[in-house]
This record gives structure tokens, sequence and C-alpha cells, in this order.
């Protein structure tokens, strides 16, 4: 039974990874990022009720799911952009219509 359990599970786990833990906040850096590339520092003010470190967690997250690109310039400070990837602008309409039922409810990006 235990292992039947565990095989559902994972079968539905979301691919993205938005449904999970955090799910919210990728989906407000994905929505942010429709508007063209940030930096971390505009991505941070963005999204004010989010810690520095829970949002470089979540930007790791959504690179290595392939969603988001890094760009990072060899410079003194450092400089590092991120933008969406073909995949990521795959989930516009899904980003854009989640911020729209989101401030239906109140919980606007």
């Amino acid at each position: 039974m235990l292992q039947r359990m565990t095989q559902q599970t994972k079968a539905t786990k979301c691919p993205a990874g938005i449904f999970s833990v955090g799910g919210r906040l990728k989906l407000q850096i994905g929505y942010h990022l429709l508007s063209g590339t940030k930096r971390f520092g505009e991505l941070q003010r963005l999204l004010p009720e989010t810690s520095r470190q829970m949002l470089t967690i979540h930007l790791r997250e959504l690179e290595q799911l392939g969603l988001i690109y890094r760009e990072e310039y060899a410079q003194v400070p450092p400089k590092v952009e991120y933008s969406l990837t073909e995949q990521g602008w795959s989930l516009e309409p899904m980003l854009r219509q989640f911020n729209v039922w989101g401030e239906q409810i109140g919980l606007a990006f």
C-alpha cells in the first residue's frame, strides 16, 4: 500500500514545480519577467514580501526547470539578469490568467 501511495504522489507532481511550496512566488517571478529582462534587485523590489534567500532559491529552481535564463556579466559589482526562456514564454497565457484570477480574489501579483 505504501509503495502504491508513493507512486501516485510522484505521478501527480507538477512538472513545472509551481504547484508546490512557494508556487505562488514562482508564478509571480514568471509574471514579472513577461515585461522583460530583470536584474535581481528589480525582482526583489517587485516582490517586497520575499526574502533575498527565498528569491534566490526560486530563481535557481526556475532556471533548473528551464523556464528562466540567468545571464551573469563579468564585472564589478556583479551584474546578473533574468529573462524567460522559450519554454518560459510558453506559459504566458497561464501566467496572465493566474494574475487575473489573483486580482479577483485579492492576491494580485
